[in-house]
């Protein structure tokens, strides 16, 4: 870390200094990766496959109204795009210090660790607000294509900004796996098992099998992005029946399972408590940890 020299003196940046000449060079590391690119790519990819899709079959469901259009196109790839965000800028911004031996020379120099931890984390939520504005911005544009001045109903802001939230909290999450471990391999598929499988899986068992509403799973709190583009705003609790056994043709049994659905302030509530616990828990594994 540079020091300021100011007569006879040498003064050390404070915090805010060290914060934010982390998230520059950071930032400037990430977008000049070939990850960013990648990211960029198959986010332009994914919203392109969609315009094509729904341009080709016109399908009625999807554009009745803006709000339907939406909800069938953001609802599920917006999340998909936060989630690999997550993965790609998270997953080993702590962890690579380690492994790569670079932190051994960062943390020598007169630079609190949590400076470093605090402005890797807005580089990483800098640079995936970018990838994510890119893929809003093209979904923006269909909206327009298909209905005019109207294409942009409220609830698609809504939805935004807790999509928003939600990247801010998949990030603390990411960064305290990869704080956890020392490995990039090994933090890298941590995320990504849990965020693309683990949580939603447990979040359906403990759901139709405990019947036990699944407030404790960040996936659950993010449902309100896709529920507020659904008119009207799902219930807490609905009965879903499901039926099973019989030959065809013939009597088949049939049951009911309770289906969950976050509130606004309860799913704002979760994504929050996420990320600060995350963040706080990360960043005192990464102060305890030596590097050798």
């Amino acid at each position: 870390m540079e020091t300021l020299n100011l007569g006879k003196k040498n003064v050390v940046p404070n915090s805010i200094e060290q914060t934010l000449t982390m998230l520059k060079y950071s930032f400037l590391d990430y977008i000049r990766s070939r990850r960013f690119f990648v990211l960029l790519i198959i986010a332009v990819a994914v919203a392109s496959i969609l315009t094509g899709v729904i341009g080709y079959f016109r399908p009625s469901d999807s554009l009745s109204s803006p709000l339907a259009f939406y909800s069938s196109w953001w609802g599920e790839s917006g999340t998909f795009i936060i989630i690999l965000s997550a993965i790609f800028f998270g997953g080993d911004a702590i962890s690579g210090e380690f492994q790569n031996k670079t932190g051994y020379f960062l943390v020598g120099n007169p630079i609190r660790r949590s400076a470093i931890y605090i402005g890797k984390w807005l580089a990483a939520l800098i640079a995936s607000l970018a990838v994510l504005a890119v893929f809003a911005l093209m979904t923006i544009g269909n909206g327009f294509y298909y209905f005019g001045s109207a294409g942009v109903p409220n609830q698609f802001l809504e939805s935004l900004g807790f999509s928003v939230l939600y990247m801010i909290s998949a990030l603390g999450l990411t960064f305290f796996f990869s704080s956890m471990f020392k490995s990039s391999t090994v933090a890298i598929l941590t995320t990504v098992i849990l965020l693309l499988f683990v949580f939603s899986l447990v979040q359906t068992l403990v759901a139709d099998l405990a019947h036990v509403e699944p407030w404790f799973m960040i996936t659950y709190g993010a449902q309100i992005i896709g529920n507020v583009l659904m008119n009207p705003y799902p219930p807490p609790t609905s009965t879903v029946s499901s039926f099973s056994g019989g030959p065809p043709g013939g009597f088949r049994g049939g049951s009911s399972v309770a289906a969950y659905n976050a509130t606004i302030p309860e799913g704002i509530i979760i994504l929050v408590v996420y990320f600060f616990v995350t963040m706080i828990v990360g960043l005192v594994l990464f102060e305890r940890k030596e590097f050798t």
